[in-house]
């Protein structure tokens, strides 16, 4: 499967006991019961509003039914204003986006923002900071702000390290520019990467420091010798040097650890923020040796190499590459704007379908459930892709219904996923096990707990089977 498929929600163990046992529901709805009921009725689905409506009657007998269901929108949990704040971070509008965060825990005085959305508007705001301060050649603040926000000095945002080492050289500060290099070197793991760095560093190293670098590279990619030689002889050559050092590469082997995707690209005291990383020599027009390299990258897994071959390019089909590599890095932001071309139908009716797939977990993976569930209600999916899409909406479903201690619901969803895919997860038996348990309903807790214990115990499940005794 292209998407190479990550686990994209889930509730982890640890969070679902930290939740405890809560209280059951009681005779009258909570805004959060009455989500449901009112997503149904603003976009006119009366069918599914009926139905909805039924099931909450039967749950909450005594609750009085207003006559104008278009009121229930007064009563709700913040989960429009939620997804206004992503859509504004993927956009770009960070000052909107931070200033609706403010509102939204003002207006729903239970609601904190979640931890990954702390995150992404965090780095979407310290990477806008560092490219006005390298746009104004100010490497002392652009260090800064990379010190204050480490998450911007990772190997995905590489540019950033080369625009440092651009302004450091601009600067006279060579040296600096030459660590904020060989930090990438000794650091990341793609090998566009490391070369395209080094191409740069040529322009500020010495004789020595050339040869010093090679060795860093070799050490770092064992296995890219040949490629990593045949650079060494073009940058030297175009010194005049027609009979370069070897780089030794079997000296060079003694601290050839590869890094893990993610590391920080340079040392701390270097580097920021976001940008594209630039591949010299890279076709960026549709078919031929450029989209060949691309597709070739894509086949064998190896995302690093495809983003940074398809960087700054503007062909549909080049964008369409990119999108699935910055997916399976865990950029979905990126993912959702590269596949836009794309599904608007720019490279035909099955294309666009895949496209449409793939924004699809892009949203799924920012935690954008409804709006997922909607393109993909709009979008004749394969059977499988389907599938797999349904699967994701219903676990995030059940999750969250349980963090709204919605157990009923969570139930419902964790049956239907259990039925879609013909198993549950051991973390989600587990939340519906404590589901039922705050439901009151001990006997059915008791014996998902028990199952889970006889298949393999743990302190979950003992501290589940103590809890529903």
């Amino acid at each position: 499967m292209r998407s190479d498929l990550r686990r994209l929600s889930g509730l982890t163990l640890s969070l679902i006991l930290a939740g405890g046992l809560a209280l059951a529901q009681g005779s009258a709805p909570t805004p959060q019961d009455l989500e449901a009921l009112n997503y149904y009725v603003s976009n006119g689905d009366s069918r599914a509003a009926d139905a909805e409506l039924r099931r909450l009657r039967a749950q909450f007998p005594d609750w009085d039914v207003p006559s104008d269901l278009t009121t229930l929108g007064q009563q709700r949990s913040p989960a429009a204003e939620i997804d206004r704040i992503y859509r504004q971070i993927a956009a770009g509008d960070l000052t909107e986006a931070r200033q609706a965060m403010d509102e939204t825990s003002r207006n729903f005085p239970g609601w904190t923002p979640p931890p990954e959305m702390e995150r992404l508007l965090a780095t979407a705001e310290a990477q806008a900071a560092f490219d006005a301060a390298a746009s104004a050649g100010n490497a002392g603040a652009a260090i800064e702000i990379a010190r204050r926000t480490p998450a911007i000095l990772r190997c995905d945002r590489v540019n950033n390290a080369w625009r440092l080492a651009e302004l450091q050289a601009a600067a006279g500060q060579k040296a600096a520019a030459l660590q904020s290099y060989r930090g990438v070197i000794a650091s990341c793991s793609g090998l566009s990467e490391v070369t395209a760095t080094l191409e740069k560093a040529e322009a500020v190293a010495s004789d020595a420091e050339l040869v010093e670098l090679f060795r860093l590279a070799n050490a770092q990619l064992p296995g890219s010798g040949p490629a990593l030689k045949a650079l060494e002889t073009r940058l030297r050559a175009g010194r005049g040097d027609t009979a370069p050092e070897a780089s030794a590469p079997a000296a060079a082997a003694t601290g050839g650890a590869k890094r893990t995707p993610g590391r920080t690209a340079v040392a701390e005291a270097d580097l920021p923020a976001a940008g594209r990383p630039r591949t010299a020599g890279v076709a960026r027009s549709g078919g031929g040796a450029g989209l060949s390299a691309v597709r070739a990258a894509a086949q064998r897994g190896d995302w690093r190499s495809c983003t940074g071959l398809t960087s700054g390019a503007t062909s549909a089909d080049m964008l369409y590459e990119r999108a699935w590599c910055v997916y399976n890095l865990d950029r979905p932001l990126e993912a959702l704007a590269a596949f836009e071309p794309a599904a608007s139908g720019r490279l035909g009716a099955q294309v666009a379908r895949d496209a449409r797939f793939g924004k699809t977990l892009a949203l799924l993976a920012l935690k954008m459930t409804e709006e997922a569930a909607r393109l993909a209600a709009a979008t004749d999916l394969t059977i499988q892709q389907r599938r797999e899409v349904e699967a994701i909406i219903l676990d995030q479903r059940g999750v969250r219904a349980y963090q709204l201690k919605e157990y009923r619901r969570a139930i419902a969803f964790l049956t239907a996923y259990e039925d879609l895919t013909g198993g549950l997860r051991r973390d989600l038996a587990i939340m519906r096990g404590y589901a039922y348990l705050n439901l009151g309903k001990r006997t059915e807790a008791k014996r998902i707990f028990t199952e889970l214990n006889n298949q393999l115990a743990t302190p979950e499940t003992r501290a589940g089977l103590n809890a529903s005794r």
